[in-house]
């Protein structure tokens, strides 16, 4: 394994998760990799589901909060004709539809109930998610046979488009229709809720039977790494340059950087009175670190010096 030194950088690790590997496995083997205990990740994805994992290493962990609650962006399949216990492929078949509603199928009825499922909407997440209800996981209640309800949430589906449409067959012969394609929503969103809530307006019920997450924030996959490769060169995107790249930037003089770094709570600049997180560098290019505007002043959220 090729190391460019010693320790391992503050920063991130833009992964490309194979299917089959939970989110906490991908950490688990980056701490080998990196050889560091201090790894987290912004964000989780299904077993079954690959591509963007956005790993933080060292100081970088302090960032993958904020990270986490970026907007992300899928490619995937919904099958309409079966319903799964778990909305996806890795579930039990609880449904399948008589052939004639899935023979039923146009691609205008697709559409329009795809633009109910766009926008700013109220999505119920798979019983079978991380979600707590009274402090107990979703999934294990529903392993456990209990009967629950998780409420609603507000979500965001700034794009959902279909790519292909066509037609397929399940192992017995039944039809199916296999849907590809692209998600582009807030943090939260859960794909194969969409699938299901598709399928349900449709009539045929619907499930996922592939995912690939394409983004998170700024992070493609054309950053992202294997495992493999990350094994044979372990590739860290520096702390200062993924700080730039997911938020605003604002670069202070010496004076005003050693004010922030002893507590003083600077003014802000009317342009950063976002709300949103902004990352505040030194005249070296050092990450300090993330603030936000409260009252016109700089709170800060992280600090990394």
């Amino acid at each position: 394994m090729k190391r460019s030194t010693e320790t391992t950088p503050d920063g991130l690790v833009i992964v490309d998760k194979p299917s089959g590997f939970t989110s906490h496995d991908v950490v688990a083997k980056m701490r080998g990799i990196a050889r560091t205990r201090r790894v987290g990740h912004a964000g989780t994805l299904d077993p079954m589901a690959t591509g963007v994992l956005v790993l933080g290493v060292e100081k970088a962990t302090k960032l993958l909060g904020h990270l986490a609650l970026t907007e992300k962006e899928y490619l995937g399949t919904v099958r309409l004709g079966q319903t799964t216990v778990t909305d996806d492929a890795e579930g039990e078949v609880t449904a399948t539809a008589e052939p004639s509603a899935v023979e039923a199928v146009t691609r205008a009825a697709v559409d329009t109930a795809i633009a109910k499922l766009t926008g700013e909407i109220m999505q119920v997440p798979s019983k079978v998610s991380a979600i707590k209800i009274d402090g107990v996981r979703s999934y294990k209640r529903a392993r456990d046979g209990e009967d629950f309800e998780i409420p609603a949430r507000p979500i965001t589906v700034s794009s959902f488009q279909v790519h292909d449409m066509r037609q397929a067959h399940t192992e017995d012969g039944r039809p199916v229709i296999d849907l590809v394609v692209s998600v582009v929503c807030s943090s939260g969103t859960y794909i194969r809720a969409l699938a299901r809530d598709l399928g349900a307006d449709l009539g045929t019920g619907g499930h996922l039977t592939a995912l690939r997450r394409t983004r998170v924030g700024p992070y493609k996959l054309d950053r992202a790494r294997t495992l493999e490769q990350l094994q044979q060169e372990l590739t860290v995107m520096p702390i200062g340059d993924a700080a730039t790249a997911a938020f605003p930037r604002w670069d202070l003089d010496t004076r005003r950087a050693k004010l922030l770094g002893n507590g003083v709570r600077l003014e802000m600049p009317d342009e950063y009175a976002t709300g949103s997180p902004v990352a505040v560098f030194d005249p070296h290019g050092r990450l300090l670190a993330l603030v936000e505007s409260k009252g016109g002043k700089a709170k800060a959220l992280a600090v990394f010096v």
